[in-house]
Order: structure tokens, then C-alpha cells, then sequence
């Protein structure tokens, strides 16, 4: 369903003019709000959930702003696009802060990939995971037309760990096999910034205002 409202939640964590206008580049006939406004996110079409900081701070401005229970029944009511932390915070939990609880749509956790990770030639890769990777991909809506193995823009030291290994769509190598994107009935999820991603990352956005939420 292309056209209507899409609302890109804003609570305060990062700039998201750079996914605004991507998203008014691919937009069609969509208008493209971004809002802190519960009401206002509630009666968009699709809402787009991104992010990027520390954990724990993302949770305290959710709750402070009282957008973590709109996030939670955009998860189930409308097509939902969780982007880098925005990802991660679909979880039950992570290990950043020495602990932080998540707004629990999804079940697993989110890892740090901690020290000694190394690539095939034994070089010792930094963290955070920054810069452009492949994505191995696993057959959805929102992949249409885009080719597989392709490149995109990663800033990340934690990654999610699926509780249900079936909800993975999109798998990424840094020293491990880790996921990179995951889908769940209307909801679709990536660790990756599809807004930086030039032409790939643009036709996933496309599909996303195309997309009913059906698989």
C-alpha cells in the first residue's frame, strides 16, 4: 500500500534528517511525518522506529516521552520498520549498561561482540563494526529487487540475538555470523542504515511504502 502517512518516531535519539529525506525520495504519493507525538504516530499508516545512541537512553526517553507502548502496538497493528537501535530495543534485553531492559515485542537479547574477533586472514577486527558489509539475504517482501550479497552501512558494537532463529532475514559476517535484519508478520527490522546505503538501502525503503505488511 503505497501512499498515506508515515511516521518517523522521534524521541530525541540521534538526527533523523537523513531518514526523512530518504524516505521523501522513495516516497511516492506518502507523506512523511517525523514526530514525538504519540497521537500523531497512532494514525499513520506505517511508522519507521529509528535510532542510534546508548541503550539506556533510548528506553529512558521511550518511557519518558510515553512512546514505548505506541511503539508496542505499532509492532502489531501497522507495518513497523525498527532500524539500528531501533532494533535492538524490539529485544527483551541487551548487555549495554550493564544491563538494560527492552521493550520486549520480540524474544533475545542483544550482544556486544566483545574482543578477539578476527576475519578469514586472522586480522583482528575492530569494534565497533563501521562501514559498509554484505548482507546475505533470506526471502521477503521487502528485499524485492534488491540483489543479493549486497553492501550496506553498519555503525554497531552490540547485535541481536533472535530468540527465534526463523524471524532471521538477513545475515551479516564480522568475525561471526550475526543477523542483520529480521522480520516478524508486519514488522521488519536491520542493524544496518538503510538511509546511508545508497542504492540498495533506498529500494528497501521503497518497499517499505509499497509494502501491506503481509510476507
Amino acid at each position: 500500500m503505497a501512499g498515506g502517512r508515515i511516521a518517523v518516531v522521534d524521541y530525541g535519539m540521534g538526527n533523523l534528517h537523513s531518514m526523512a529525506k530518504a524516505l521523501e525520495h522513495v516516497a511516492g504519493g506518502a507523506e512523511i511525518v517525523v514526530s514525538d507525538d504519540a497521537a500523531l504516530i497512532r494514525s499513520a499508516d506505517k511508522v519507521v522506529f529509528p535510532g542510534v545512541g546508548a541503550m539506556r537512553d533510548c528506553m529512558a526517553e521511550l518511557v519518558r516521552r510515553g512512546l514505548d507502548r505506541t511503539v508496542r502496538e505499532a509492532a502489531v497493528t501497522r507495518p513497523l520498520l525498527a532500524v539500528c537501535i531501533g532494533m535492538q530495543a524490539l529485544m527483551e534485553s541487551s548487555e549495554e549498561n550493564n544491563g538494560t531492559r527492552c521493550l520486549g515485542i520480540l524474544k533475545g537479547r542483544v550482544r556486544h561482540f566483545g574482543a578477539g574477533l578476527e576475519d578469514e586472514n586472522n586480522a583482528t577486527l575492530k569494534v565497533p563494526h563501521m562501514g559498509w558489509n554484505r548482507v546475505r539475504m533470506i526471502d521477503h517482501p521487502l528485499w524485492q529487487g534488491v540483489e543479493q550479497n549486497s553492501r550496506f552501512y553498519f555503525v554497531h558494537s552490540y547485535y541481536v540475538e533472535p530468540g527465534d532463529r526463523s524471524q532471521t532475514v538477513g545475515i551479516c559476517e564480522y568475525g561471526m555470523e550475526f543477523t542483520a535484519a529480521l522480520a516478524h508478520h508486519s514488522l521488519f527490522a536491520v542493524q544496518f542504515h538503510p538511509e546511508k546505503s545508497h542504492t540498495a538501502g533506498l529500494q528497501l525503503l521503497a518497499n517499505f511504502v509499497a509494502w501491506d505488511g503481509r510476507c
